[in-house]
């Protein structure tokens, strides 16, 4: 048992530190992105499916309540929580278009949609950007696996070096946090 654990924090921290040599400009890039979003009146609209899921609700909880520091509310939602519009969209539609149809409802030009996947290559996720960059939003991917389909359709993909799902999502859900406190740090007095 105790080979298994520190195989897994070795794991966790050779990918943190592949990350940091990387992807620091990259994850730079999502930190102004999102900022500047914020900043204008926009909303940053997250998605992803399972453990992804799980991290858009995560980020987007953080900048609608706090982070670390008590400041105003910033407009944030995920596209995974509203389990009504997906069962019917999906019953409707189908799988592929749960996040599309939603965005077609509710992004406006400017918005940033950050679609987490850990492969790259979810067809819910991608038609999601395809629709995205359609409406003139933004587009960020945290993906991992090489980047996957969803880099042909995003602005800015921010590929997680391994091909471990654990990893990448460990990875993903450290870069949300990076993010979410280089925006604090900014819109704190805004």
């Amino acid at each position: 048992m105790f080979k298994l654990i520190e195989d897994q924090i070795t794991q966790h921290q050779q990918v943190a530190q592949l990350c940091l040599e990387e992807l620091q400009n990259h994850i730079h890039m999502a930190c102004v992105l999102s900022t500047d979003t914020l900043a204008h009146g926009q909303k940053i609209i997250l998605f992803g499916n399972g453990g992804s899921a799980s991290d858009a609700q995560h980020i987007a909880t953080e900048f609608v309540v706090r982070y670390k520091d008590f400041r105003k509310a910033l407009p944030a939602l995920a596209l995974n929580c509203d389990t009504s519009v997906m069962t019917a969209i999906g019953n409707d539609y189908g799988f592929e278009d749960i996040f599309s149809r939603q965005l077609e409802a509710l992004a406006n030009e400017g918005d940033l949609c950050i679609a987490i996947t850990t492969s790259g290559n979810s067809q819910n996720v991608v038609k999601a950007l395809q629709i995205a960059k359609d409406k003139g939003c933004r587009t960020i991917a945290l993906s991992g696996k090489g980047g996957g389909e969803v880099g042909e359709y995003c602005d800015l993909n921010i590929v997680v070096p391994s091909d471990d799902t654990p990893r990448i999502q460990e990875m993903h859900i450290m870069i949300g946090h990076i993010i979410v406190e280089a925006v604090e740090a900014v819109m704190k007095d805004v």
